[in-house]
């Protein structure tokens, strides 16, 4: 007789199939808590940088590097070039206005001053030649003149003589008609002879000028000659120290090349390189200050270099106040530039967690010191030491600010103490 088998309801396909449902119902809660909650990260406070925010007076201001230069600088320049024959000083040395550095030769320049003076020379006779031959003409001129004159007052006298005899009847009428005929004569000679004496003398006077001129020319052209013999002896423009001097005997000078230059005693200025991002926020007037030997100096923008080299532009800077003493030519001085007025803000320190926030959020600590939350933040401008707040944060906040590299992912940090 048959009987039946009762059917069992826990099998062990059943078993594993709820188990394997049940396993990934969960996983699915484990994630949900996990993703959903705050990620915390246990961090010891000795490793990281806490800074209280707090309110002061703020300044935009670059660090920059700047070089002690003199307040003048006059280049030394070869006017003419030539083989150095001589020096008189070396580099380095004081050097007074009009004080010889060196001497160069060049025949080819002395041989043209030679011609030169040859040239002048002979103009200079020519002119006296000339001068000489007018003078002689011109007496020639006055003795066939008086000459003239005598013999138109005779020729007069017998004209006027003959007519008052004509008229008397004592002589005939050819006799009074060439008497007339002469004095007619000797009356248009003497115009022609003034007018040509008025002419040579015209003559003369241009002459002279042109050779005068002509004298005088040559005379600009030999002195300019003499001056570039001259300039062959180097001199000292100014007074002051002569530096970058570096010629030696028998070494052959190009008419232009760089020899040195001369650095004025008269103080000194800083010129400084700043990166072309700051172009269009630093002009002359600015103000600067830096530290020696722990003391405060200050500077100013007296001169902008608007050309951009290498990605940066240049500045000239006076002191203003007082100089530091003891201070060279060539000296690096760290200057912190000043790109805005004073104002006060709410300030936070700068530090490494710039680099992994942009400045968009930050870990601020609770009030017990156990937590830090982040927070978003949004900060404006910048100096070398603070970042200025907008939003986010009140002064007496406390906030991480060394780096985030290994916490940018957290929400909260619990900090703890070893």
């Amino acid at each position: 007789m048959d009987r039946v088998i009762a059917k069992k309801k826990w099998t062990s396909k059943r078993i594993v199939t709820i188990a394997g449902i049940t396993a990934i119902a969960l996983l699915i809660l484990a994630s949900y808590y996990f993703t959903s909650g705050k990620s915390r990260l246990n961090v010891d406070t000795e490793r990281l940088t806490i800074s209280e925010v707090k309110k002061g007076p703020f300044q935009v201001t670059i660090a920059i590097n700047g070089i002690v230069l003199p307040q003048t600088s006059i280049y030394l320049d070869a006017q003419e070039g030539g083989r150095v024959e001589q020096k008189y000083v070396e580099d380095g040395a004081m050097m007074q206005e009009g004080q010889p550095i060196l001497r160069l030769s060049n025949p080819d320049l002395e041989l043209n001053l030679a011609n030169q003076e040859t040239s002048v020379f002979n103009v200079l006779t020519q002119m006296q030649i000339a001068r000489n031959n007018a003078q002689q003409n011109t007496v020639a001129r006055l003795n066939q003149m008086a000459e003239v004159d005598n013999a138109l007052k005779e020729a007069e006298r017998v004209y006027n003589l003959n007519r008052k005899l004509y008229a008397q009847k004592v002589i005939g009428s050819q006799e009074f008609q060439s008497a007339e005929n002469t004095y007619q004569y000797q009356v248009r000679r003497k115009k022609l002879t003034e007018d040509i004496m008025r002419q040579d003398s015209s003559t003369n006077k241009i002459q002279l000028q042109q050779n005068e001129q002509s004298y005088l020319n040559m005379k600009k052209a030999l002195d300019l000659m003499k001056k570039k013999v001259g300039d062959l002896v180097v001199k000292s423009p100014i007074t002051g120290q002569l530096t970058s001097f570096d010629a030696e005997i028998g070494q052959n000078i190009a008419s232009g090349v760089r020899l040195g230059q001369i650095d004025a005693t008269s103080g000194f200025k800083i010129r400084a390189d700043i990166d072309e991002h700051y172009i269009t926020n630093v002009f002359t007037g600015l103000t600067a200050k830096f530290t020696l030997v722990n003391k405060e100096y200050k500077l100013k923008i007296k001169k902008v270099y608007t050309q951009v080299v290498s990605g940066h532009f240049q500045v000239d800077m006076e002191f203003v106040g007082e100089v530091p003493q003891n201070i060279r030519r060539g000296q690096t001085l760290q200057i912190l530039l000043a790109l805005s007025d004073e104002t006060q803000a709410v300030l936070v320190s700068k530090g490494g967690f710039f680099q992994s926030t942009g400045g968009n959020w930050i870990f601020k600590v609770s009030d017990d010191g156990k937590i830090a939350s982040r927070i978003n933040i949004q900060l404006g401008r910048q100096n070398p030491d603070y970042y200025e707040v907008l939003e986010g944060l009140q002064p007496g906040d406390k906030v991480v600010t060394s780096s985030y590299e290994n916490y940018d992912k957290m929400q909260e940090l619990v900090l703890k103490k070893e």
